[in-house]
């Protein structure tokens, strides 16, 4: 059944604020079944019906009886996931492939959790056929598809047998679906419970897109292990995040390792889901669980209201990204981290690097780049980002929660932090600035020799990220890295020479605008915010890069990007009211299909 979804004023304002609590989560959990559900009969409506219309009919027979398992699977991350692939899977369906078959797996598991009996044909994959949630058949062969029967049995839940019939060899799975056994994978629940607020969560591999779990090195019993240390942190320092994840955490699915570091992701598709690499500690563990809930929360309340008006071509500067983002992705960005700042708000304690040794300094550190981050973030979407009424009311909220930290950084490190996103913000732009044509630089070159403005400048183009992006390089890093002990940034005199001489590194012109900053030079705002125009120019008629950015920034006199942003920065980090403050609910509209690191 679809219910109607209201956000109460107060919950919007809480969920802006960051947190929102089990109330707004339990909100957020059944608009997405509403939004399922929708999405079931646009498939049912469309050239796919006939493929999902058995399954579907299953599911409607066993919500007569047992309507609070069917709402939990069709509320569920699977099911979201397979939503979204069937809707825009259409053109498969005449190759035979269709997703929408794939919705028998799930009438499966609602048919084994009810105990309600059932037969059906379901898809197999490379001998495989997953059940979310459940776990996995295995060893199938080349079948294209099984019939799978359920047979209700008495005793408690999960005591039903259940059969698959594939390439004329019959698979009974074990009666008891959460021991291994006659092919079957079942999925780890990992359950954790700290001071009365327990946490019951799968570890779901079934899905055969996703990374086998390497049961040796990081098992399930590896996982809980470290989930446990983690679920007490959380419980004890973010008692109110923690309550939310308890309230919405539907799933962690381990991802391969990454060369360095570790990845964590979430599909708007599968609210509550988060995808994780093998952490390095519990202290990152509960970090990536914080981070990749707010992306769930804010794609489940984006499916009721309407922060800004469209997407278009957007290209937008988001300072934890290495490539230009779309208006939906920086304002994910953005909410993201206000869960990452206030784990290192609380992590560092007063926040002044001078607590009880490095752990603290680090925390210290870490939190005042995310919020150098997000207020960033904030003053792009400002700038940038068409926002409506709630949209507005959104980012005040968010601004209101960056102001209400009790952090107060010392002066060395403020300093150290706005040369590391100056200096980043500046390897940005001349990485992804697209250079002005050959009139245009004709021009400049040709009044910058006569002495005369550069009048307006060229438009301040972006061009589109193709194909995997890496970060910035070894040499940015390392510049990066070195700032944090630095007292001071390199004379800007002499980081000018630096990236005259070797115009072709990014560290050097990150270096460069980083001084000039520091320094209040008349060209540092050009310098960070225009780089690839400066070098561009530079290369095309070599002249001091100081100079070249005071003469640049005397130009663009009609008001331009830069007095925009610098608007926006000022209001954010003043507390200015950035817009009107209209209160409405919307009805529910269809997210995109990103994944959101």
């Amino acid at each position: 059944m679809l219910e109607p979804c209201v956000v109460p004023d107060a919950l919007f304002d809480a969920l802006a604020a960051g947190e929102g609590g089990p109330e707004a989560v339990r909100l957020l959990l059944r608009a997405r079944r509403s939004r399922h559900l929708l999405l079931l009969r646009r498939v049912l409506d469309g050239p796919c019906g006939a493929a999902a219309e058995p399954a579907a009919a299953l599911l409607a027979r066993i919500e007569r009886a047992a309507p609070g398992v069917v709402g939990a699977v069709t509320g569920g991350p699977a099911f979201g996931t397979w939503a979204a692939r069937a809707v825009r899977d259409c053109p498969a369906h005449r190759r035979g492939g269709c997703a929408a078959r794939e919705l028998a797996a799930l009438a499966v598991v609602a048919a084994v959790r009810a105990e309600r009996a059932a037969e059906i044909a379901v898809p197999v994959r490379a001998g495989r056929l997953p059940l979310p949630g459940l776990g996995t058949v295995c060893g199938l062969g080349d079948a294209a598809e099984a019939v799978v029967g359920v047979e209700p049995g008495a005793g408690p839940a999960g005591a039903c047998r259940v059969r698959i019939a594939a390439g004329g060899t019959a698979h009974p799975l074990p009666r008891d679906l959460t021991r291994a056994g006659h092919g079957w994978e079942p999925v780890a629940v990992l359950a954790v419970e700290h001071r009365g607020l327990a946490l019951r969560v799968p570890l779901e591999t079934a899905d055969p897109r996703l990374p086998a779990l390497d049961t040796v090195s990081a098992g399930p019993a590896a996982w809980l292990g470290l989930l446990r240390p983690a679920w007490e942190l959380l419980v004890e320092r973010h008692p109110g995040r923690a309550a939310e994840l308890a309230a919405g955490l539907t799933a962690l699915v381990p991802l391969p390792a990454p060369a360095r570091g570790v990845a964590s992701a979430t599909s708007r598709h599968a609210f509550g889901t988060v995808l994780t690499s093998w952490p390095a500690d519990p202290e990152r563990l509960a970090l990536s669980l914080l981070h990749e809930f707010q992306h769930s929360k804010l794609s489940a309340l984006t499916d009721l209201v309407a922060l800004h008006e469209g997407d278009g071509e957007a290209r937008l500067y988001a300072p934890w990204r290495p490539d230009p983002r779309p208006a939906a992705g920086l304002l994910q960005g953005v909410y993201a981290h206000l869960g990452d700042l206030a784990f290192w708000r609380e992590r560092g304690g007063r926040g002044d690097g001078r607590g009880d040794g490095p752990g603290q300094a680090d925390a210290a550190w870490r939190a005042a780049g995310t919020r150098a981050h997000v207020e960033r973030g904030l003053a792009e979407a400002t700038a940038h980002v068409p926002l409506t009424g709630l949209g507005v009311r959104f980012l005040d909220r968010v601004a209101d929660t960056v102001r209400a930290g009790a952090d107060v950084p010392d002066a060395r490190l403020v300093r150290a932090v706005a040369r590391v996103q100056t200096g980043e913000e500046a390897v940005w732009r001349l990485r992804w600035g697209v250079p002005p044509d050959a009139a245009a630089t004709a021009r400049l070159v040709a009044r910058r020799r006569a002495g005369r403005p550069p009048g307006e400048l060229p438009p301040d183009a972006v061009r589109p990220a193709t194909g995997p992006v890496t970060g910035p390089g070894p040499d940015v890093m390392r510049w990066a890295a070195r700032q944090r002990g630095a007292e001071r940034a390199r004379p800007a005199r002499a980081a000018a020479r630096a990236a005259a001489a070797e115009p072709h590194r990014p560290d050097r012109w990150a270096e460069l605008a980083a001084a000039a900053a520091e320094e209040r030079l008349p060209g540092a705002t050009a310098l960070r915010r225009r780089t690839d125009l400066v070098r561009h120019l530079f290369l095309s008629d070599p002249a001091d890069p100081l100079d070249l950015a005071a003469w640049l920034a005397a130009g663009d006199p009609d008001g331009s990007e830069h007095r925009r942003l610098d608007v926006a920065e000022r209001a954010v980090a003043a507390g200015e009211d950035l817009g009107d403050r209209v209160v409405v609910t919307q009805r529910a509209g269809e997210a995109g299909d990103d994944v959101l690191p």
